[in-house]
């Protein structure tokens, strides 16, 4: 099945035609209760299971995979079963972090645990992974890749979780490095997976797929940069979170990491606030101010830049004229949700 492409070019809208079907079907076998939340989870109904117009997520892992798959001069429906494959993990992912997060709302609605209960969106989590596994559970040369991008998101997930207990300051503190390993996995390893499943399922070699799988970590972090950006800074209209949530919850984010890793004045007074903690709202706004006074905002875009370099420039390198995967790639580091 190929990718018939509308007169605007836009390569995820043609993507999310190609997946939706595929991805209802995966959905349909699941047990009613968890299909109905799943639906819930990926835009296609609201709590009651009504059907609704809306938005269902950005759609770029599975387009990933199959514009990567378009760049081996495959077919795209080729890549059909790992778009399906590596868009149910990220719903699974979903689930799970607004409930360890406590995220009560997202794409401008309730989170799946917050509709439904902890229990009910920890299960529908689990079936969403389940289901996921399924879908390349028959192809030896797929699944090896889907689950080493598994264990490597647990590795991230795990490390971010951690980030938490660690202080701001001192010899435990989190540094850049760990930082941008921690990213690496939580975000680059299902990106990478996705490149990875698109060039090997078009038939590729696996060389080409590893090389895909290292474009998909820098890019990740390039894109987890971007994304505490806007969890610290982000119009709330147009995230659906609320301004300033990251740092309201005190993450160990890059543009706080970098503004501390400073010795101006406004680092030294960030320290200060948060050594303190961010007791009220002014206290939340007033260490927004001071980040960005003390650069944090600044470097984070410059690593995103540089990290989002080195994957263009591997991706440019293997597979040259991916124009259309080149430009998806580009805009997850420009983006304002």
């Amino acid at each position: 099945m190929s990718l018939s492409r509308p007169p605007d070019g836009g390569a995820v809208e043609r993507c999310r035609r190609l997946l939706e079907p595929a991805l209802r079907e995966a959905i349909a076998g699941l047990h009613p209760w968890n299909a109905r939340m799943a639906g819930f989870a990926l835009g296609w109904s609201d709590a009651d299971g009504r059907p609704r117009a809306g938005d269902g997520g950005k759609g770029v892992r599975p387009a990933l995979a199959l514009l990567a798959a378009e760049a081996v001069g495959a077919d795209a429906g080729a890549a059909v079963p790992g778009a399906v494959a590596v868009e149910l993990v990220h719903a699974f992912s979903l689930a799970h972090d607004d409930i360890i997060d406590h995220d009560e709302r997202r794409r401008h609605r309730e989170t799946l645990w917050k509709a439904y209960g902890v229990g009910p969106a920890l299960l529908t989590g689990d079936a969403l992974l389940a289901l996921a596994v399924a879908q390349l559970a028959a192809t030896p040369t797929a699944m090896p890749l889907l689950s080493a991008a598994l264990t490597d998101l647990v590795h991230g997930q795990s490390a971010d979780m951690a980030f938490e207990n660690r202080p701001w300051h001192g010899p435990h503190a989190v540094t850049i490095g760990e930082y941008t390993e921690m990213a690496a996995g939580k975000t680059g390893s299902l990106l990478g997976a996705a490149a990875a499943l698109g060039v090997t399922l078009g038939g590729a070699p696996p060389e080409l797929g590893e090389s895909m799988r290292r474009m998909g970590r820098d890019l990740g972090v390039a894109f987890q940069i971007a994304d505490d950006v806007l969890g610290i800074w982000g119009d709330p209209a147009v995230t659906g979170k609320p301004v300033h949530n990251d740092l309201r919850r005190e993450k160990k984010t890059l543009p706080v990491l970098c503004a501390l890793a400073g010795d101006g004045a406004a680092g030294r007074e960030l320290s200060a606030v948060l050594s303190a903690g961010l007791a009220d709202e002014e206290t939340v706004r007033t260490a927004a101010r001071l980040v960005e006074e003390a650069g944090g905002r600044a470097a984070a875009h410059a690593l995103a830049e540089r990290h989002l370099s080195a994957a263009l420039h591997t991706l440019d390198t293997h597979l040259p004229g991916a124009t259309e995967l080149r430009t998806l790639c580009k805009s997850l580091t420009h983006r304002t949700h």
